[in-house]
């Protein structure tokens, strides 16, 4: 259901308003580089800033914008279960094919209060619920043991993006889930060795820049060429780094604009590279051939 690439897209800024047309034209460049999906308004559409409306406006967008060509995985999650509950209904009726749900940040819920997070937004839908835990950002983990009880309680829980980091966390949730449930990278340069352990493809941050050579990658990997997919870890692995040099999307879309795709805006608190930092992104960006 869930193999192959994703696109976290970032969400264009212009004035500090969403600028359509950009993201059209972004959406546009990944299914031209024959991605699997997008994901709007995940960290990387920078959701901490935008309203409810504008959050539920992105979604609107990223269905109208794909027309059916790719699958939409709508980013619905929030620290507080009433919110992710009603952003996931929301996004079934603006026509989204899934929703991602983070785990709940900075309030740091046991693992029976993760459980009945994820369970309560499971029940609120028909649509696939993909987890997503990413501790360096929330402050925990989603557990091993929780993911395989939300698995065998809730039908429609039925992926996780893993970005823990490790290769180890990736080995035991392969374990201990169901064959059919589904492991997504949350972390480019993981993408190849979390994909040797029985993941199916990635989130990426990367493919909003390099669709088509995150694709390959993937496609290579699930095809058991582990010999291509090392050769185009390697290639993109630098680029891969560099995207994170600050704060994800602030490099993401400062290699956007210099591609002129659009503006590099964020919003605060997230602010332009400095110096140092936009110097070292262009020269990689120099080296693949991606800016002149």
């Amino acid at each position: 259901m869930f193999q192959g690439t994703y696109t976290a897209l970032v969400t264009p800024f212009d004035n500090n308003r969403i600028d359509e047309t950009a993201f059209e034209r972004l959406i546009e460049s990944q299914i031209a580089g024959q991605i699997t999906g997008i994901v709007p308004v995940g960290t990387t559409g920078e959701s901490p800033t935008l309203d409810h409306d504008e959050h539920l406006k992105v979604i609107e967008l990223a269905v109208k914008f794909a027309r059916g060509r790719c699958q939409v995985i709508a980013g619905t999650g929030s620290n507080a279960t009433t919110e992710a509950v009603e952003l996931t209904k929301a996004a079934e009726k603006l026509g989204a094919d899934a929703v991602l749900s983070v785990a709940p940040y900075y309030n740091k819920p046991s693992p029976e209060g993760l459980f009945r997070h994820f369970k309560a937004i499971a029940d609120a839908t028909s649509l696939p619920v993909i987890l997503y835990s990413i501790p360096g950002r929330c402050g925990i983990e989603i557990g091993v043991d929780t993911c395989a009880r939300l698995a065998a309680e809730c039908k429609n829980v039925v992926a996780i993006k893993e970005a823990g980091g490790t290769v180890e966390r990736v080995s035991a949730l392969r374990m201990a889930l169901p064959a059919e449930f589904e492991i997504l990278s949350g972390d480019d340069s993981m993408t190849l060795p979390f994909m040797s352990v029985g993941a199916v493809g990635v989130i990426s941050v990367a493919s909003n820049v390099i669709p088509g050579p995150v694709g390959d990658l993937v496609k290579a990997a699930l095809n058991g060429d582990f010999k291509e997919a090392r050769r185009l870890h390697f290639e993109l692995y630098p680029l891969f780094k560099d995207l994170f040099v600050e704060a994800n999307p602030v490099p993401t879309k400062h290699a956007l604009a210099l591609a002129g795709r659009m503006k590099p805006d964020v919003r605060l608190p997230l602010c332009e590279l400095t110096e140092a930092s936009a110097a070292k992104l262009e020269g990689t960006l120099r080296h693949l051939h991606l800016i002149p």
